[in-house]
């Protein structure tokens, strides 16, 4: 089973001094990781996370450039990558697909388009830079599509709907990625991972369509997607599609306690009220010990389940001074103003809030 991290904002945490230590002793976590077998690196890419006057949106910056620096990195240090593309300039996700701001405008020709000319740029600059992924993603957390609202799987009634506009933006950015990087593996990734009827919904469409892709994926954070049961069997039933099936982001707490900057506690997605599932965090109650159950018992059912691999959420997003979420003008952009800009996932890393390796590391592991 194929062990994997997406650590998008790492070179952001490096520019903030972010440092990493087991036991007292400065390390580097990416030799650590690849040490306990973690063997892929995933990488989100935004359009063009800047402002109108350049203003940086933050989160890791992750576009193009900051994709090759990251990928060469991980490169040298042995790592296989995954590029997850998001088609936005910002976070894209169950909640919001924001189109890039210069794609505005577009009808759904002209946007299948665009996502075929971009794929297929980017691919082509990572051939380029000797960083080639291994595996692309056309879309993250796609459950209700992509490129809203030309690409939202609504029919504007409550309803699922509009495939066919969908169908038509993931081909393009399909065949770009076969036209450029035809070894790599393409995946489809959802979120919404205890809804059989939307996954079966979903891949059907895909199935009919013959859209051209290799692996499912599905999204597992306990909070919102039920219980390691409930994922498997939904997973299992998926089986019957012919594809591989991976977990693209998994992460449990460590804490609920905020950190605190600048004399302030921060605000925490997932705090008391959002962690508690009843009948799940007693048993696995987000404190160290409970992550380290969590993250052993999750493996150990993947492993039982044949899930084809694993990937955990920003275990390295340390919280600190500059290290934030958003900028201003990134919360601006996906329309989420006047919230803390300040790291609101650090209670899920795999590192405590002082860089500490924490023990549910040692379980990430082959």
């Amino acid at each position: 089973m194929i062990l994997g991290i997406d650590v998008s904002t790492y070179l952001e945490e490096l520019e903030h001094g972010a440092k990493f230590y087991d036991g007292g002793k400065e390390i580097d976590p990416l030799d650590a990781f690849a040490k306990n077998g973690v063997d892929y690196m995933r990488i989100r890419v935004w359009n063009n996370p800047f402002g109108e006057n350049g203003e940086p949106y933050l989160a890791g910056n992750c576009n193009m450039d900051n994709y090759v620096k990251l990928a060469k990195l991980a490169k040298s240090k042995g790592y296989r990558i995954l590029l997850d593309f998001h088609y936005s300039d910002f976070w894209a996700d169950p909640g919001k697909q924001m189109i890039p701001k210069a794609w505005v405008g577009y009808d759904v020709d002209s946007l299948a388009d665009a996502v075929y000319e971009f794929t297929k740029e980017c691919l082509v600059t990572a051939a380029r830079e000797d960083v080639a992924p291994e595996m692309i993603q056309v879309g993250n957390e796609i459950t209700n599509g992509m490129l809203w609202p030309i690409g939202k799987l609504d029919l504007g009634d409550g309803r699922r709907g509009n495939y066919d506009n969908f169908i038509k933006l993931a081909k393009a950015g399909c065949r770009a990625c076969r036209e450029i990087a035809p070894e790599a593996k393409i995946v489809l990734h959802l979120e919404r991972s205890n809804d059989k009827a939307v996954y079966q919904e979903f891949y059907s469409n895909m199935e009919r369509a013959g859209v051209d892709y290799d692996i499912i994926g599905a999204s597992y954070y306990p909070y919102w997607h039920g219980t390691p049961e409930e994922l498997f069997d939904n997973l299992g039933d998926c089986k019957k599609f012919g594809k591989e099936i991976m977990v693209m982001e998994l992460g449990y707490g460590f804490t609920i306690e905020p950190y605190k900057l600048d004399g302030e506690d921060k605000r925490l997605v997932i705090d008391s009220e959002r962690a508690y599932v009843p009948g799940f965090t007693e048993k696995y109650p987000v404190t160290p010990e409970g992550q380290t159950a969590f993250v052993r018992d999750f493996l150990t059912s993947a492993r039982e389940n044949e899930i084809s691999g694993i990937f955990y959420w920003e275990p390295l997003w340390l919280p600190g001074e500059g290290i934030c979420w958003a900028s201003p003008e990134g919360q601006k952009y996906i329309g989420e103003e006047g919230k803390s800009t300040s790291n609101e996932w650090a209670n899920q890393c795999l590192f405590d809030y002082y860089g500490n390796k924490l023990p549910a590391f040692d379980e990430f592991s082959k």
